[in-house]
């Protein structure tokens, strides 16, 4: 692969000054796009999304916990489930992996169980059934009636402070349990303490070790109420007085005659200090007004929804913003309200002057959800930035997958380094561009998962390494995102150091299969070898097969295509993709491998770029069809509504990007290559009184293939489109039909950079 650069050189510099050649469009009128959104969408099946009250970005994600019964409970919620046994304040949406749910709390009427309620018998145990007909989810807003304490539990949040309201059917027999043992998955309890601070408050904090190897969360809570008794447990063993510290805390709190049947909650966290998190509560939550919250936290999510403003049929109303919605639930905000947070190192770094955050799950994330932010949350990118570089800082390296201050080493590859090169092309560049330059070249320079090979220019031989061909390919793509950056910085030895490990995918290609294939140290490849065949993180790829991999090289499509000889013979190969009618075989098959056409696996993110291929060999109409197949299978209003992990986002990035016709194939060159929209008009608000049009002439369920285009009233023969246009504004108008057209996209000239 020889790394085009110079027109994309042009193109950094350009967006290096943004004020360049923007066109200023009138400020659309905001309109109330929440009313779109069904977050139970994802909540059945394999989505594992988060449902509760949260704001964007918030740290504080308050939301039901189920009984645990299986992994489609990493979130702690699944639509199956008719039990919760209380509320907790932090949680992961659509991860594989479950983690968090701290700080478990649970209003209580008559008497308090100390022990969890099973499925079978919620009487001894503390917990309750309910009905999803008395349950009501909204963005920012979450309410459900507990049968068993016929008690209405009402949900809010800030940024930082969770904001419960309970109303109970008798004033005279109200309790709160709180229970800081209780976290889901792999989470372990590891310290707790609880005191009682004054008759409306108590504080203290939550240690676990799980996927996050040491978490800390410190909270305070506040009472409407006076708390007339408080009862500390470390278990169901007694604790003496008011304050208590142990493995598995508990406090039982109970309450007097209570205004209007109600007490009102407020929980704030932080991961450096119990007086951080009571600053929070002052800084976010200072009076008790919950209506008012509710209603501040549907503003924050309608300004967020309104950056791109789409019309569309009813059922892609509601699925795009409710995708649009769940891109926004991580990266998670990771500092107080004065800027304090706790890195890697476990140092507390005080009054940070950037927004850190964390919940990185970069694997999938950098393909769609990073470049799709680039677009529409162009304020954050610096800080995001920022916050690797403080990891990169405090751990020696950038993040692979961070979570709470936590390097979890989980999944593949060093994608942050894709991140990060993507901003700084794109023009993002309020941070020390030396030091990102560094920390990416370090990450890279490491000796770990196979690295060691690759810094020799060498394969990852299969007989040393599981998952070889699924880390290298990974590895081509960060190498080639550091070439890139080299490029501009004029590091010439660099540039062409990270061009040939960029082109090490190639020697993985197996010319008489036509398969990626995993190549022992000998030098032959790995047999018995059956395309077909997937074991779960124990054979040459991740989470896949052969027939899915081969197709990894987002970065170098054209280098692909050249590794089989020739245009037909990778469309031959490319259709067979779709259509082969075999299955996946294996006794331990992933169960990422979902949302299945032939082949071809959407409820993985490694796949999310493939139907797009077609654009590099003039072929464009087959990605409409796909994408129109896509939409019609695995994307619907239902609460099983993904067909796949929504792994923080990105399988919602997928979607918002391709409905509105285009997708990043390369996740840092700055083209997106157009598929078929699903909307009739979207309107990408990128700042303020700068937005991109797109205009969808004609377009309907048959009319799926894009004729002919216009950019700014201009023919436009292009296969995809830029940053630039986009950054700039204007208008795109795809004209649509029910036939492929003989002539768009077809030229090599028209075909994606």
């Amino acid at each position: 692969m020889r790394i085009a650069f110079s027109g994309f050189l042009a193109l950094s510099l350009l967006f290096a000054n943004p004020i360049i050649s923007q066109q200023k469009k009138a400020k659309q009128a905001e309109v109330n796009y929440t009313q779109y959104v069904d977050p139970l969408i994802g909540s059945a099946g394999h989505g594992h999304v988060f449902v509760g009250a949260n704001v964007p970005f918030g740290a504080v994600q308050l939301g039901p916990v189920n009984i645990f019964e299986g992994w489609d409970w990493c979130s702690g919620y699944n639509y199956a489930s008719n039990t919760i046994l209380g509320f907790t304040h932090t949680h992961l949406s659509g991860t594989g992996i479950g983690d968090l749910n701290d700080i478990l709390v649970l209003p209580v009427s008559g008497k308090v169980g100390l022990t969890k309620g099973t499925k079978e018998d919620m009487v001894n145990g503390y917990g309750s059934y309910f009905s999803h007909k008395n349950e009501v989810v909204k963005p920012g807003y979450y309410s459900v009636l507990l049968d068993k304490y016929k008690i209405k539990a009402e949900l809010t949040a800030s940024e930082r402070v969770g904001f419960h309201k309970y109303t109970f059917e008798n004033a005279n027999d109200s309790h709160i349990l709180i229970d800081l043992a209780d976290g889901i998955g792999w989470d372990r309890p590891v310290k707790t303490f609880i005191k009682k601070v004054s008759e409306t408050k108590i504080e203290g904090y939550r240690y676990s070790a799980g996927w996050a190897a040491d978490q800390r969360v410190y909270f305070a809570m506040e009472f409407s109420e006076p708390i007339t008794n408080m009862m500390v447990y470390d278990s169901t063993a007694v604790v003496k007085g008011t304050e208590g510290e142990g493995l598995k805390i508990k406090a039982v709190l109970d309450f007097k005659t209570l205004k209007n049947k109600q007490i009102l909650v407020k929980v704030g966290i932080s991961p450096v200090s119990t007086e951080n998190a009571s600053a929070n509560i002052k800084a976010e939550i200072p009076n008790w007004d919950f209506e008012a919250v509710v209603k501040l936290a549907d503003s924050k999510w309608n300004k967020e929804l309104n950056k791109v403003q789409i019309k569309a049929d009813d059922k892609t109303m509601k699925v795009f913003y409710t995708s649009l919605y769940h891109t926004m639930f991580a990266p998670s905000i990771f500092n107080d309200a004065n800027g304090d947070y706790l890195g890697t190192d476990k140092k507390v770094y005080e009054k940070a002057n950037f927004t850190n955050y964390t919940t990185f799950s970069l694997w999938d994330t950098y393909r769609g959800l990073h470049p799709l932010y680039t677009i529409t949350q162009p304020e954050k990118i610096n800080d995001i930035v920022k916050s690797f570089l403080a990891i990169y800082q405090q751990q020696g390296r950038l993040p692979v997958w961070h979570l709470m201050g936590n390097e979890t080493n989980t999944m593949n590859g060093n994608h942050s380094i894709a991140v990060i090169v993507d901003a700084y092309l794109k023009g993002y560049r309020d941070y020390d561009t030396n030091l990102a330059y560094e920390a990416i070249k370090k990450t890279a320079m490491q000796t770990r998962d196979g690295m060691d090979y690759v810094q020799k220019l060498e394969y990852i031989p299969a007989d040393k390494l599981l998952e070889s061909v699924g880390n290298a390919l990974e590895y081509a793509i960060d190498d080639y995102c550091i070439a890139l950056m080299a490029k501009a910085l004029n590091k010439t030895d660099d540039y062409n150091y990270f061009t040939k490990r960029a082109n090490l995918y190639k020697q993985y290609f197996d010319k008489e299969t036509t398969f990626m294939r995993g190549k022992l140290t000998n030098g032959n490849w790995r047999t018995p070898f059956n395309p077909l065949s997937s074991a779960h993180r124990k054979d040459d790829y991740v989470e896949g097969n052969a027939w899915q991999y081969t197709w990894l090289v987002p970065q170098d499509p054209y280098g692909l295509i050249d590794l089989f000889g020739s245009e037909d013979k990778f469309i031959a190969k490319l259709d067979s993709l779709f259509l082969i009618t075999d299955k996946v075989e294996g006794e331990d098959v992933s169960p990422d491998i979902s949302g299945l056409i032939g082949q071809y696996a959407h409820g993985n993110e490694p796949n999310h770029h493939i139907p797009y291929l077609y654009a590099y060999v003039g072929q464009p109409w087959k990605t409409a069809k796909l994408i129109r197949e896509i939409d019609e299978k695995f994307y619907s209003t239902k609460p099983d509504g993904l067909c796949g992990n929504e792994d923080l986002g990105q399988m919602s990035a997928w979607y918002v990007l391709s409905s509105m016709g285009f997708y990043s194939v390369n996740p840092a060159n700055g083209i997106y290559v157009l598929g078929s929209p699903l909307v009739n008009s979207a309107v990408i608000n990128h700042k303020k009184g700068i937005s991109f049009t797109v205009n969808a002439i004609n377009n309907s369920v048959s009319n799926i293939y894009i004729q002919k285009a216009e950019y700014n009233g201009k023919p436009y023969t292009k296969s995809y489109i830029t940053q630039e246009m986009i950054v700039k504004g204007g208008e795109l108008k795809l004209y649509m039909g029910n036939k492929p057209s003989a002539t768009f996209g077809v030229k090599k000239e028209d075909r994606p950079l």
